[in-house]
């Protein structure tokens, strides 16, 4: 558990530092979280710290409806705080015990290392989630995890190129693992970053 609770305290620090030198007019960019900018991802991931963290607690299960709820609560924090309070409130929580409902703290880091890649794949910014971090998350999002996303694996085998870990059977999909992980996610991401089928 300290492992974790310090792998997650790093990756908040990581990228609250990268945020906070990061140009102001980028946080309007868009990142791989379709219709959220650089700003809509930061208020989702740090609104548990933020205090009013209600529409986690709710009662709801469906994909679309955690997906309005985040959606909604995203986009009004993103107008009302600045680039610098956002970018301040993932290092100035990066102890913070939240975990998702009904998740633990693995699922916790996935949260903050999945949310963090949507901006730095996105933006370009060439960021490489330590390794230790990765492993983590790539062994919580199982194929069947990864169907809340949409993804479905069958006929595909994701092999990562810079680690030794793959998943499913069926034709070759390469690329990092944290390339991998985002496809798992059911991102798109930039070209060049994965060899995979035309079909896709």
């Amino acid at each position: 558990m300290t492992e974790l609770t310090e792998m997650i305290a790093g990756e908040r620090r990581d990228l609250g530092k990268l945020l906070g030198e990061l140009l102001v007019e980028r946080w309007d960019e868009p990142t791989l979280c379709a219709g959220w900018r650089v700003r809509e991802v930061v208020a989702h991931v740090t609104g548990p710290f933020r205090a009013q963290q209600a529409w986690f607690d709710e009662d709801v299960e469906s994909p679309a409806e955690i997906n309005r709820l985040a959606d909604e609560h995203a986009r009004r924090d993103a107008a009302a705080l600045s680039a610098a309070e956002l970018a301040a409130a993932l290092v100035d929580n990066a102890d913070h015990p939240w975990q998702p409902p009904g998740g633990g703290l693995a699922d916790a880091l996935c949260h903050d290392v999945i949310h963090g890649l949507d901006i730095t794949v996105g933006l370009g910014l060439g960021r490489v989630v330590p390794v230790e971090r990765l492993l983590v998350v790539l062994v919580e999002l199982t194929p069947e995890r990864a169907a809340f996303f949409g993804t479905d694996l069958t006929g595909i085998r994701l092999t990562a190129t810079d680690l030794d870990w793959t998943v499913g059977d069926g034709e070759p999909v390469t690329g990092a693992a944290q390339d991998l992980l985002l496809y798992l996610c059911g991102r798109k991401l930039p070209p060049g970053h994965l060899q995979e089928p035309a079909r896709r």
